[in-house]
């Protein structure tokens, strides 16, 4: 059906394939029919529908598939296609090709959701493999990517993607960091600076405010504390949102609108049935059978349902997770592994240690002379040790309550535990750079005591 001549026959197809590709053990069997090949060059599909649902497909298949199958992926030269895709989409040279009865569709845009759903594929396999991280720096894509970031606030969802990718491709990336010119620098600073407070928005920020990290040896050094001020104050008002709140706020809403659809559904209903009778009483009208509004080969059960309640609680747990993550890599110069964190915390000699690795000059962990002032200020200024303290501290038990009894937000009690785990770890990264007074004394030393014990004995 992949090579079907009707291009809807092609994206059925390729949406099929994507939704199959969601569930884990049926990947081997594709790879063993070369998916990958067959895929890649509906990338560059006449049809703007095919090739967003072939994306859609690679995509899913380098989500699920993990770091093998991503590297298979670059191995069997996806980026050739994917490359051609995302430059030719940010020119828009395929604007003047939608069919009519694409056109039809007021609300949808080819160009951006195919980018959408090709970012998510390239943030997926740089994030697996260097060697299609080289190709996006010998390719030249940043500037692309950025083009896309443009469309933060028309499009939030595609700058998340290219935010998420952003963050990916710049990390220990030193290659690239020429090219992030005044220009490129300009366009992430004009997104932190959005003023919008949707969680999608918050998450945007916090993204963004992790790449610029990454790339802070492009800052000259002079703009360097009003920089890292700026991005602690992301990760400040990201920390201070109650996530359990949030997700009782939500869960609330989301009865709400469904409780709206459905008596609006009921009266569309009662409308319909006047109107079919109405009908029924003219020999000369014909009655519509049952069913046929809806085109041959309707893809639309395979697409996720719109439930942005849920999606906003997600993006809020994504971003105070990707803050945290961040304030323990501002702390730690590069990540110790496990056997070095429990030597440096567990050990009598810990103080010996950290002295060594110093003088050794291994730079695995920051002392307190090391964390710069910009740092250590812009960390009290903006109360980063006092939230992160909070996070330590069990989820709502009714907010936990809602997402153990509802199956679409079970998931997030994953997210929630997170959350707290990374708290906890960047707790581990301040108290070994700085000192125990910038949690706030001994009040939140004993707030502390308590949430620890509550883990140790805890049969969650």
């Amino acid at each position: 059906q992949l090579q079907h001549p009707s291009a809807e026959v092609r994206e059925y197809a390729c949406a099929s394939i994507s939704k199959l590709l969601q569930q884990k053990h049926v990947i081997p069997a594709f790879l063993q029919r070369d998916v990958v090949r067959c895929l890649g060059p509906l990338l560059m599909d006449h049809s703007l529908a095919v090739r967003e649902t072939a994306a859609g497909a690679l995509r899913n298949l380098s989500a699920c598939g993990g770091f093998e199958v991503c590297d298979d992926m670059v191995t069997k030269d996806i980026m050739t296609p994917l490359v051609a895709l995302l430059k030719e989409c940010s020119t828009g040279l395929d604007a003047n090709q939608l069919s009519p009865k694409k056109c039809r569709e007021m609300n949808k845009n080819y160009i951006e959701d195919i980018a959408n759903e090709a970012i998510n594929l390239l943030w997926n396999v740089c994030e697996c493999n260097n060697t299609a991280v080289s190709i996006f720096n010998k390719e030249g894509c940043l500037e692309s990517v950025l083009h896309y970031m443009k469309k933060f606030s028309t499009n939030v969802d595609l700058a998340i993607s290219v935010a998420n990718c952003l963050q990916a491709v710049t990390e220990d990336n030193p290659d690239l960091l020429s090219s992030f010119n005044a220009s490129a620098q300009q366009v992430l600073e004009t997104v932190m600076l959005c003023p919008e407070t949707t969680m999608k928005h918050i998450l945007l920020r916090t993204l963004i405010a992790g790449t610029i990290w990454n790339i802070k040896d492009t800052i000259p050094p002079g703009s360097l504390g009003s920089m890292v001020n700026a991005i602690l104050k992301i990760f400040s008002e990201s920390l201070a949102i109650d996530a359990g709140e949030t997700i009782i706020r939500m869960n609330e809403a989301e009865k709400n609108r469904l409780k709206l659809a459905a008596e609006t559904e009921t009266e569309e209903n009662m409308s319909d049935v006047i109107d079919n009778d109405v009908l029924n009483e003219d020999d000369d009208m014909e009655e519509i059978p049952k069913g046929k509004v809806r085109r041959e080969n309707d893809i639309s059960d395979l697409l996720p349902s719109d439930k942005w309640e849920l999606k906003e609680v997600t993006a809020l747990l994504m971003a105070q997770q990707t803050a945290l993550e961040i304030i323990v890599n501002m702390c730690c110069s590069e990540d110790p592994s496990d056997d070095e964190w429990e030597e440096l915390s567990s050990s009598d000699e810990s103080d010996l240690f950290m002295e060594n690795s110093y003088n050794e000059g291994s730079g695995l962990l920051m002392s307190p002379l090391c964390l710069s002032d910009e740092v250590n200020s812009a960390f009290l200024n903006n109360l980063i040790p006092k939230k992160i303290l909070e996070k330590t501290a069990f989820p709502n038990s009714v907010a936990l309550d809602i997402c153990m009894h509802n199956p679409s937000w079970k998931p997030l009690i994953k997210k929630l535990n997170a959350v707290q785990c990374r708290a906890l770890t960047c707790l581990h990264s301040i108290l070994l750079v700085s000192d125990v007074d910038c949690l706030g004394g001994a009040s939140a030393l004993q707030s502390l005591a308590e949430h620890l014990s509550q883990l140790v004995f805890s049969k969650t």
